[in-house]
């Protein structure tokens, strides 16, 4: 408990936060690992985690809704799905040094758990379900803005690229062969799942990715696809 008051303390001294109880915090900040290695019933972050995700869908859906009048509704679903997205969340655990505060179990530290993505977006997700318990909505929003508000705007300017229809677009253009996808293995508990998905050409493997969605994973599979120099080279001189 003395480890969790300091991580707690160091963690809204960092970041200039308050809480008014602070039991949610610590709550936010356990990862599940945390209390199975203790074989204590002791809550872990996932409720909160599951909260803080409709939470952030709420603010950032509104705060487009409101900003980007010019915006069609499959427009807005794109820069929402990009914005709430783990590696978007991902950058806002890096800036408040996430990694360094949570809780982990032994294990689950020593196999790099502090940097893993999945476990940094799912905290953030669960600080936000924290800060909105403990103040509201409004802080909860002031929160999620101060990261993020730059980043729907960068995105809005078109950064949601849909790499799924530029890789079909980029095949197609050349062989009327599409690309498929499919799934390599999904784990996490039911409300939190990470799936990875890969990407495949005429049977051949190109690229894998993972995501909070299948959807998520085949756009970060297809990205890849497209970032692989040999796989873009060898295709054009096959066709040539």
């Amino acid at each position: 408990m003395t480890r969790q008051k300091n991580n707690y303390k160091s963690f809204l001294e960092d970041n200039k936060l308050s809480f008014n109880n602070k039991d949610l915090l610590i709550t936010a900040l356990t990862h599940p690992s945390y209390y199975q290695e203790r074989s204590s019933a002791e809550a872990s972050n996932q409720r909160l985690e599951f909260l803080g995700d409709a939470v952030l869908n709420l603010i950032v859906g509104e705060y487009i809704y409101k900003n980007f009048s010019d915006k069609a509704e499959g427009e807005l679903t794109k820069i929402r799905a990009r914005v709430v997205c783990e590696s978007a969340l991902v950058m806002v655990a890096k800036k408040l040094s996430l990694g360094s505060y949570i809780f982990l179990g032994r294990g689950e530290e020593m196999s790099g758990g502090r940097k893993r993505k999945s476990i940094l977006a799912d905290t953030v997700e669960a600080v936000i379900g924290a800060i909105y318990l403990d103040q509201g909505l409004e802080s909860a929003e002031k929160f999620v803005l101060k990261y993020l508000e730059d980043e729907i705007f960068y995105t809005a300017q078109g950064d949601y690229y849909d790499y799924k229809s530029r890789l079909q677009e980029f095949v197609q253009a050349w062989d009327k062969e599409n690309v498929y996808y499919d799934l390599l293995e999904e784990h996490g508990p039911a409300h939190s799942k990470t799936f990875t998905m890969a990407v495949y050409y005429k049977g051949e493997k190109l690229a894998s990715g993972s995501g909070r969605t299948k959807q998520e994973a085949e756009q970060k599979a297809a990205e890849e696809a497209l970032n692989n120099n040999d796989f873009v080279q060898n295709f054009i001189n096959e066709q040539a």
